[in-house]
This record gives C-alpha cells, structure tokens and sequence, in this order.
C-alpha cells in the first residue's frame, strides 16, 4: 500500500469514527429536546442537533471529494445504550438534570472521539475543519456542564 493510500486510509477511518459519534449526538440531542422541560434549553438541544447534523455532513463532503463514496453510517452501540438508559431514568422521573447528565456524557465521548481523530495524520485543510468543530463541542461540553451544575 502506497504511503499516500495509507494516509487516505487512516483519514476515512478516523473521519468516520467521528461521523458516528456526530450521529449520536444529532440523534441524542434531538431527543433531549423533545424531552427536556426548560424550554431555553429545550431550545439549545435541537439547535445543537442541527449543527451535528451540519458538521456530519461536511464530513461526508471530505469523504467523497477524496473519493470514498459509502459513506453510510449509524451510530454508536455506546450512542444508543446511553439513549436508551436516558429514556429509562426520565421515564422513572429523573427530570431534566437526568437528561442533562445523559448529554454530558454524550458531549465528553464527543471530546473523546475528536481527541483521538487529531492523533491520527490529517491532511492540514481536514485537520482545520476538526479543529473548528471540536472547538464548538468543547463550549457545548463546558455550557452542558454549567447547565447540570445548575440543575443539581
């Protein structure tokens, strides 16, 4: 395998590993917020859906400009455990600050996930795109914190 497949290789691998855990949290987000009572917040869940949702598909777009075309995928089995396990404490009535620990957890694998990314090489343009993104998982990481601490 030539040095310039391997490269492109292991971009599409740590592309899609972040791809997954963005679907976790397009899909967990958008369900806090049909669940979650404070409306602000409430709010913030589903605008935040959107943007997973946006930044999984600019990295779909870097997948097929560099010509990988299935790029299909699901979830974390993680992603949808925690979904599931954050239905089961709010239906016990475990309220929004139940809700808001279930994202806090979502958000830190989020960190994981684009953590381990930027170890991996990166073409400059891809890594930048990275950088940016995990930036704002970062604020939504520290604004999900300072919300629970709220709640508690």
């Amino acid at each position: 395998m030539s040095s310039a497949s391997k490269d492109l290789k292991e971009t599409e691998l740590a592309l899609r590993s972040v791809i997954q855990v963005l679907i976790d949290g397009q899909e967990g987000f958008k369900k806090l917020g049909e669940q979650i009572k404070d409306e602000a917040l409430k709010e913030y869940f589903l605008a935040e859906s959107l943007t997973r949702a946006q930044f999984r598909g600019v990295l779909e777009s870097i997948l097929h400009q560099e010509g990988v075309h299935d790029v299909k995928e699901s979830g974390t089995a993680a992603g949808t455990i925690r979904r599931a396990w954050g239905d089961v404490k709010s239906a016990l009535g475990g309220g929004d600050s139940t809700l808001l620990a279930t994202a806090e957890e979502g958000e830190q694998e989020a960190t994981e996930a684009y953590g381990k990314a930027s170890e991996t090489y990166l073409p400059l343009p891809v890594r930048q795109v990275l950088t940016t993104q995990a930036a704002h998982i970062d604020k939504s990481h520290e604004f999900i914190k300072a919300a629970l601490d709220t709640k508690k």
